[in-house]
């Protein structure tokens, strides 16, 4: 608050609303937004990886995420999809995403015949480089012995 001193001798008091603070409130709320819906992106669903000793890091280029869960739930990009709508998606996402890379994570109870499927009808979409997410361990995976 600030008071003004009128010619007639009398004090006004000037009531403004501070903006600064409160834009600086909403630049923070911003920029957490930002980041935590980048974060979100990465998956969906709850997805157990398989372990391998010697992991690549993915390209610099973005790349389009499929995941599969254990249940048979399907999503892209974080979105949840049917699996009947699988191909028009991927098109439309390599579309507006101006990428061919796909990269799919698939739980470890996965059938492998279901991740096969995903990636033929996104080689038929057009999709070129493909890559398949997993954890990195500590030294040498176990082989089960049959």
């Amino acid at each position: 608050m600030s008071a003004n001193i009128n010619p007639n001798g009398q004090d006004d008091i000037v009531v403004e609303i501070n903006m600064t603070p409160m834009i600086d409130i909403m630049l923070v709320l911003l920029i957490i937004f930002m980041v935590s819906s980048t974060v979100m992106i990465e998956s969906a669903l709850d997805i157990e990886l398989p372990k391998a000793t010697n992991i690549t890091s993915p390209k610099p280029t973005e790349t389009l995420v499929v995941a599969l869960a254990k249940d048979g739930k399907l999503s892209l990009q974080g979105k949840a999809i049917a699996f009947e709508h699988f191909e028009q998606e991927i098109v439309s996402a390599m579309k507006q995403h101006k990428s061919n890379a796909v990269v799919f994570e698939g739980d470890t109870q996965v059938e492998i015949g279901k991740m096969v499927a995903l990636m033929d009808i996104a080689k038929k979409a057009g999709a070129t480089s493909f890559s398949i997410a997993a954890e990195q361990t500590e030294g040498k995976v176990a082989a089960k012995k049959q």
